[in-house]
């Protein structure tokens, strides 16, 4: 790609962070989209619309998406004062607690913190993970999905970890803004992982608009991305938001050596390999900071909280295992992982 082209898509993703609605998935999000297209305080769906949806199907996780985007950057066209209505609140509240009991069912007995950490260290069998297959034999096409979709979480990289900040102290917080401060680019715009993740877009050919692949996203990558936000926003889920920051920083590291060789061997670009080559580096440090600091001191003033940390891990674990099988499912057979074709 050109570098005036470069510099344009970057630009681009600078100055353009609202995006358009998406098309519904079902009643329910089609629900929230009608009531967010109209004036502030419009009727949304009754709370007990939630009850019958799939907790992790498309419709109920791109209602909640829509709910929760109101905290981030909003959609064009849609009255930032819907982020606080009462109606849309107990709906998102209804839809959080249907996703929330899911997640606990399928991660019934995890253990407890240090096990859950120890077990984040044990690579999967060569071969068998999604950075394993791209390293060894993912084509472009494939890495341009993956980034499509990985592009709903990365162009708002840190921001819901951030939420935590004020309700963490002594070690604990000094710890966790450390490795933020570099999630943030250590004061250097150009330098913000958000951003290089917007080059690593542009060296793919995609589109660097914050939440431009929406649409494009399956229910798999919406609910990675529904659970960070979800543990966000609730002071109440401060311990899980943790154990959810700490897996992807442990996890991060090997993966990614992974992911910029694969960059690599396709020929993505530099800047698609440099971001993933940044965070082979920057999140070893990381790892050890979050489970001796971040960890540590939580549990030291609130040692109440370890089963909340424990889940945390084991919903992100069993989150990122489903997106793992989905992708790998339609991959090895040859078709795209999107809902609709980039």
């Amino acid at each position: 790609m050109p570098d005036q082209d470069h510099d344009r898509m970057r630009h681009v993703a600078d100055d353009r962070p609202e995006g358009e609605l998406p098309p519904a998935r079902g009643a329910l999000s089609q629900g929230v989209l009608d009531a967010l297209r109209r004036p502030v305080g419009a009727p949304v769906p009754d709370a007990g619309a939630a009850r019958g949806a799939e907790p992790l199907g498309d419709d109920l996780q791109l209602a909640l998406y829509l709910c929760y985007e109101l905290h981030y950057r909003g959609f064009d066209g849609v009255d930032p004062a819907w982020e606080w209505d009462p109606g849309l609140l107990a709906l998102r509240r209804a839809l959080e607690d249907r996703f929330l009991t899911e997640l606990r069912a399928r991660t019934e007995g995890h253990p407890d913190v240090a096990d859950a950490l120890d077990e984040l260290l044990v690579e999967p069998v060569d071969g068998e993970g999604v950075s394993h297959f791209l390293r060894d034999k993912g084509e472009l096409w494939q890495l341009r999905e993956y980034a499509a979709q990985r592009s709903l979480y990365h162009l708002k990289e840190a921001d819901p970890h951030a939420w935590v900040i004020p309700r963490l102290r002594g070690r604990a917080k000094a710890a966790f803004v450390a490795v933020e401060y570099d999630e943030f680019g250590g004061g250097r715009p150009e330098r913000v992982h958000a951003r290089l993740f917007a080059d690593l877009m542009a060296d793919l050919g995609l589109d660097t608009r914050y939440g431009r692949y929406l649409d494009h996203t399956p229910a798999p990558m919406l609910a990675n991305v529904n659970l960070m936000s979800l543990l966000g926003l609730h002071r109440a889920r401060r311990g899980a938001l943790v154990g959810h920051f700490a897996t992807v920083e442990v996890t991060s590291s090997p993966g990614s050596r992974r992911l910029a060789e694969a960059m690599r061997r396709t020929g993505a670009g530099p800047a698609a390999e440099h971001f993933y080559a940044e965070h082979v580096t920057a999140d070893a440090v990381h790892e050890q900071i979050v489970r001796r600091d971040v960890i540590g001191g939580l549990l030291d003033d609130e040692p109440g909280l370890a089963p909340d940390v424990a889940f945390g891990i084991a919903a992100t674990v069993h989150l990122e295992d489903r997106l793992g099988e989905h992708l790998l499912r339609a991959w090895r057979e040859g078709a795209t992982s999107l809902r609709t074709p980039l």
